[in-house]
């Protein structure tokens, strides 16, 4: 299940959203193997909607549908490496998908809606890095009418097949139907990655119609069409051109077992994260713990570990713990990140995860800690990283603290051996770029390479206070006199700012410089989500959403501002 009832060490019952859940409890998705093709068929069961209040009608979706897409592409990329191209169909009969279902949307809470599109982002953001690093293929195959975010799933995928039966259309109709816009990549992803043209995009997204197949890939909507009687045979043309195009090639899967999380009054547990709440503070302490034990540094050991292979069970356990505080803890606007380990441990992973980047295993794993990471920065809190005695901020740890919107580090003049350390590694140069294409160092420097050039000189030197920073990597050194307060000033003054100002500043602090796609959707969705979402003339009484399926027509407020 994607929601429970999660008992609190007080008694208490409290109700939850998870993450975690298995093909054998999927409601909504049929997920089936044919060699090196995997087919996704959308099947939405309309009553089984995420939380009471709606149905899912017309393989419309709901959180808990992207849960279950999210966890069936986690098994793609882990337990069949086989798998070569993926299509995404629909199993009902003349619609592939209507989008997001409409009455949620009327019904949720403006933070329930966006932090719903901020995952269905990261998903399809998802979909395009296995894209880009793994080889896979994605084939959308549009067998029905197509409409808002299922379009928006469509445009994800390396290319569209759309049936043409003279009725089937595809339409982005949020702005005549809703009062709002496509929540989830659509208008960047129409115009940046499929360069439809600014007029016909500007016709298409405000008409509630839709274009027919033929139309749609005149104007670049689609990449192919075909006919009803000939469906199958495109389907399967285009599987096979896509399957010998693809790169991929794996060997034996290895099961995506179930995370081994406690929840209590004081947060989320994990083996290799620790999420600690103060909800008083209003903070979270996020302790990321390095390899315990020695780790496999040949193939046969790496695979033998599996999901418990240190990197990709840390990776997994912190990109859950950050879903699980985005979602369930909204007014934990803080999030403090610390490490714990031995920094030669990490270091030898690195190491071991560059010198194995071939194997598809390790390049799964090291795909699962860039899209964790990416998960990281475009999340909406402030991030401050505290390197503190016993810190294991090196290589792939230390990209925390490259993350981090400020990052304090104890300054130890009177000990020097007890002082923590930053060290670098060649991960952090390349393994994992952010949305904006940049590694976290470049990004930092605003793109000035001379401060990058200079870290790099440093690469495996263990860095005091001082020498982090005298090269940029952290923003204030505190010796032991003034640690306590400073730390406890800087996070009680910004638990003191305003949680929508804060959002805005980090959206547009963490990614100076250049754009890409997704950093242009996510920057678009905290602005227009965040705003229009907000507006009467979608929410109020009388607004779009509000009013949408009643009979009603919606009443603007006609200014524009």
């Amino acid at each position: 299940m994607s929601a429970v009832l999660e008992q609190t060490a007080g008694g208490e019952a409290k109700a939850l959203v998870t993450y975690d859940t298995h093909p054998e409890k999927y409601a909504h998705w049929r997920l089936s193997f044919d060699g090196p093709v995997a087919t996704l068929s959308m099947d939405v069961n309309e009553e089984k909607g995420l939380r009471p209040g709606y149905r899912l009608k017309l393989n419309s979706y709901d959180l808990g549908v992207d849960i279950e897409l999210h966890d069936a592409l986690q098994r793609i990329r882990f337990e069949h490496p086989e798998v070569k191209v993926v299509v995404l169909t629909s199993a009902k009969e003349r619609m592939f998908c209507s989008g997001a279902n409409i009455y949620m949307l009327g019904l949720s809470p403006h933070s329930w809606k966006v932090n719903f599109c901020k995952f269905t982002n990261e998903t399809r953001n998802g979909i395009e890095d296995s894209s880009r690093h793994s080889g896979l293929r994605f084939l959308a195959a549009v067998n029905g009418a197509v409409a808002g975010g299922g379009y928006e799933l469509a445009l994800a995928c390396d290319e569209i097949l759309m049936i043409d039966d003279r009725s089937s259309a595809v339409s982005l109709p949020e702005v005549p139907l809703l009062g709002v816009l496509p929540g989830t990549g659509g208008l960047t992803r129409v115009t940046d990655k499929r360069k439809v043209r600014r007029d016909l995009a500007d016709f298409f997204c405000t008409t509630t119609e839709g274009v027919r197949a033929e139309r749609a890939k005149q104007w670049n909507l689609v990449d192919h069409v075909a006919k009803p009687q000939g469906w199958a045979q495109a389907v399967k043309e285009h599987v096979d051109r896509l399957t010998r195009a693809s790169g991929r090639a794996g060997g034996k899967g290895i099961a995506l077992t179930p995370l081994q999380r406690r929840i209590d009054d004081a947060g989320y547990h994990y083996e290799h994260v620790d999420a600690r709440i103060d909800r008083a503070a209003r903070t979270v302490t996020i302790t990321v713990k390095g390899p315990a034990q020695a780790q496999p540094s040949g193939l046969d050991g790496i695979h033998a570990a599996g999901m418990a292979w240190w990197p990709l069970a840390m990776a997994r356990e912190l990109d859950d713990a950050i879903l699980m505080l985005r979602t369930n803890d909204l007014e934990i606007g803080t999030w403090l990140l610390k490490t714990r380990g031995d920094a030669g441990a990490v270091l030898a992973v690195d190491k071991v995860l560059a010198a194995n980047a071939r194997d598809w295993f390790v390049n799964e794993t090291i795909g699962m800690l860039r899209r964790t990471l990416a998960r990281l920065d475009v999340s909406p809190r402030t991030i401050y990283a505290v390197v503190d005695q016993e810190s294991c901020f090196a290589g792939t740890l230390a990209e925390l603290a490259l993350a981090a919107d400020r990052s304090y580090m104890l300054h130890l003049p009177d000990d020097a051996a007890a002082a923590p350390r930053i060290v670098l590694s060649e991960a952090n140069f390349g393994a994992y770029p952010m949305v904006n294409g940049w590694t976290r160092i470049q990004t930092r420097f605003c793109g000035e390479q001379a401060p990058v050039d200079a870290a790099r000189k440093h690469v495996g030197e263990p860095l005091a206070a001082e020498a982090a920073a005298g090269l940029g990597l952290v923003t204030f050194t505190p010796d032991d006199l003034d640690w306590e307060d400073e730390v406890r000033i800087a996070i009680e003054e910004r638990a003191s700012q305003s949680p929508d100002a804060l959002t805005g500043l980090e959206a547009n602090l963490r990614f100076p410089v250049a754009e890409t796609m997704e950093t242009r959707i996510f920057g678009r969705l905290t602005a227009w989500q965040n705003w229009i979402f907000n507006r009467p003339n979608a929410v109020g009484e009388e607004g779009a959403l509000k009013v949408f399926g009643k009979g009603a027509k919606a009443k603007f407020n006609w200014e524009r501002v």
